[in-house]
Order: C-alpha cells, then sequence, then structure tokens
C-alpha cells in the first residue's frame, strides 16, 4: 500500500463524520484533495453540505467536484474543518504550510467549531521542527523581520537557516494573500506554542504554520490500519 492510498484511508474515515447540512471548511495539500474527492462523490449522490475552501487551488478542486461553496464572509461558523498536516506532535500541535496556504487555513480552522487532520503516519513526530515551519511575511521590510524570526527561534532554543520560499519560475514564493514565505530549517523545536507566541507579536509576520491548540482529531493512516487521536 502505497502513501497515497494511506492519506485516502484517512481522508474516507474523516468523511464519516461529515453529516447532510453541514458548513465544511476544505483544507489544502495532497492529502485534502483526497477528502475534497471523496466528498465530491457523496455531494453527486445526494449529500447536501457547503463548503468553505483554503486555498484557490481547493476552490478549483471543490467546484471540478461539485461541492456547493461559500465564505467566511456569508457564513460566521463552519461545523468542521478537515484539512492535512506537515507534521503532527503527540500534544497534536501541527505544522502546516507546505503548501503555502497556512494563513487562509488557520482562519477557516479557527472559525470552526472542530477540526479533524488526517495524514499518513509518517507525518506523526514526537517534536515538531524537522519540517521546515513556513512563516507568512509581508515583502517590505524583509531583512528586519528574518533577524526577529531568527531571534524568535533562538529564544526558544532552535535555530536554523532561513530561506525564503521561491515559486517554479525562480521568484519569490506569492502566497493566495500576496505575501511571501520564510522557510526556516529548525531541525527541532522545543517549545512551539512559545515560539508561536513568539512569531505572532513580529510586525512583519502575517501568520506562520504553528497551529498550536486547534486540531481536536487526528486520523493517521498507517500500515497497520487507521489510527484516532483525540485532544485530552
Amino acid at each position: 500500500m502505497n502513501k497515497e492510498d494511506l492519506k485516502r484511508q484517512a481522508a474516507a474515515r474523516a468523511l464519516d463524520e461529515v453529516r447532510g447540512g453541514m458548513k465544511i471548511g476544505l483544507g489544502t495539500g495532497s492529502t485534502a484533495k483526497h477528502f475534497v474527492e471523496l466528498l465530491g462523490e457523496k455531494v453527486r449522490a445526494g449529500l447536501d453540505v457547503i463548503g468553505v475552501p483554503t486555498s484557490e487551488v481547493t476552490r478549483a478542486d471543490a467546484e471540478r467536484c461539485g461541492i456547493r461553496l461559500t465564505t467566511l464572509d456569508e457564513i460566521d461558523r463552519l461545523d468542521l474543518t478537515v484539512d492535512g498536516a506537515d507534521e503532527i506532535d503527540t500534544r497534536l500541535e501541527l505544522i502546516k504550510g507546505g503548501g503555502g496556504a497556512l494563513l487562509r487555513e488557520k482562519i477557516v480552522a479557527a472559525a470552526s467549531d472542530r477540526m479533524i487532520v488526517i495524514a499518513d503516519e509518517s507525518k506523526w513526530v514526537d517534536c515538531l521542527g524537522k519540517f521546515p515551519l513556513p512563516v507568512e511575511v509581508i515583502p517590505f521590510g524583509l531583512a528586519a523581520t528574518r533577524r526577529a524570526i531568527e531571534q524568535a527561534c533562538a529564544k526558544v532554543g532552535a535555530s536554523g537557516r532561513l530561506q525564503l520560499r521561491e515559486g517554479k519560475d525562480g521568484h519569490a514564493f506569492v502566497t493566495d494573500g500576496g505575501h511571501w514565505i520564510v522557510d526556516a530549517h529548525l531541525g527541532r523545536i522545543p517549545d512551539a506554542p512559545r515560539l508561536a507566541h513568539l512569531l505572532s507579536e513580529i510586525p512583519g509576520v502575517v501568520e506562520h504554520g504553528l497551529f498550536i491548540g486547534i486540531a481536536g482529531t487526528v486520523v493517521l493512516a498507517g500500515t497497520d490500519g487507521i489510527r484516532t487521536v483525540e485532544r485530552a
């Protein structure tokens, strides 16, 4: 069984939590795409739900799958968000943003009564940080913002290379919100909640990829089957 099969299994298990009439946040990334496709099959079979996509890529996928969409300007609360993650630790804290949609993903998750994270077992870690931490930044004053990010990381005992993310054209990757992303290659983040707080205080930082206290349930698919972990 390959990794894509595992991702689809996790997505299928999360689909069991969907009921007619729900307002659902639709995540971004390869695992979330499986959920959107499976949800689309249910919609075409008669399930009545409405979704809020977390990226323009997900919007296009959802429209292709026939899922009715809305925005958080039209509704004030979601029943459920289903999204993937780049890393998940044992406290259900996450690193997200490998696909560049961290800002919208966090806005949608925060507007939801519940967040289910779906992933294959390789995303489960003892300590966050091996996956580069995405930090979405304003282009203006980038050098000053980078120095502030470095200082914040140092305060929690994490250090490493900061790299401006590039797009396929070799220029700076631009998010759906028109911002840039600095990827922090830290290796290990000893205190993710504190780093999240410090990064949020930096004026040039729009958002960061640490999702602290947001995920309520994690569905992990592995070679031995599906494992569901609930926040204590």
